[in-house]
């Protein structure tokens, strides 16, 4: 959510639909205030299709300023987490799908598993989600029931189709 409230125009670049996330607003005294990202550099991420009208549209009504914030609260500044919370209906939502056990954050999780799923190699998504260590980003994936089936799958259909294997034959020692 910092991340979001901390884009600017000038973060997404709409030919390649990519945003260069490069800041984030975090609570501080006195209000929400921008810094860098947690991993103190910025990482690009891809916008997905079936989001690019969305995005499309907040970059033309925020105008042509790079530095205007793509998304903002109710009065014009930064958006904050609770904001959000409270604008999605988010504690209503889970309690009605039965997961009040949610948290925003494991969308994250959700978000990189589902790029995994579709094929993307774990060093790009390192560099997605802005983690240090491939050991982070592996701690993000959650493989279901299904892609560890067709795992099986795979590795079986794999196997029929080599040539069938014989033993070497047993070395016998004479003296």
């Amino acid at each position: 959510m910092g991340e979001l409230s901390g884009c600017r125009v000038g973060d997404i670049d709409t030919n390649q639909w990519i945003w260069t996330v490069r800041r984030q607003s975090t609570p501080a005294p006195g209000g929400l205030t921008d810094k860098g990202t947690k991993g103190k550099r910025a990482r690009k991420v891809p916008i997905v299709e079936e989001i690019r009208p969305l995005v499309a549209e907040r970059v033309l009504s925020a105008g042509p300023n790079p530095d205007a914030r793509l998304f903002t609260g109710p009065r014009g500044g930064r958006i904050s987490t609770a904001v959000l919370r409270d604008a999605t209906h988010w504690d209503d939502v889970v309690a009605k799908l039965g997961y009040e056990h949610l948290r925003r954050h494991d969308l994250r999780h959700t978000g990189l598993t589902w790029f995994a799923d579709a094929g993307v190699q774990v060093h790009v998504l390192r560099r997605i989600a802005g983690h240090g260590s491939l050991t982070t980003t592996q701690r993000y994936l959650h493989p279901d029931v299904h892609k560890i089936t067709a795992a099986g799958a795979a590795f079986s259909a794999h196997m029929n189709v080599l040539p069938p294997r014989t033993l070497p034959s047993p070395i016998v020692m004479t003296r």
